[in-house]
């Protein structure tokens, strides 16, 4: 039986003004993006859908990314 790997992945989320929700992208696997009605939503959805590409790269016997360490968030305000 495989032993869990827990991995920490980079996931950026941007206001998608046209949709009317938010996207999600993880940084560590080109091509994961996920969305949502709120940024819990697409916090929830991204993990999911990480978690389907990682095992599909397991499947297919492709490496693993190794992750990332999230340092810090900060909001930056710009004055028009």
């Amino acid at each position: 039986m495989m032993s869990a790997q827990y991995l920490n992945l980079s996931v950026i989320i941007r206001l998608d003004a046209e949709a009317g929700g938010y996207v999600a992208e993880c940084l560590d696997i080109p091509g994961c993006l996920s969305e949502g009605d709120t940024v819990e939503e697409a916090l929830s959805n991204i993990r999911e859908a990480a978690q389907g590409c990682l095992l599909s790269m397991v499947a297919h016997g492709d490496p693993l990314p190794a992750g990332t360490t999230f340092l810090a968030s900060v909001p930056v305000e710009v004055a028009s």
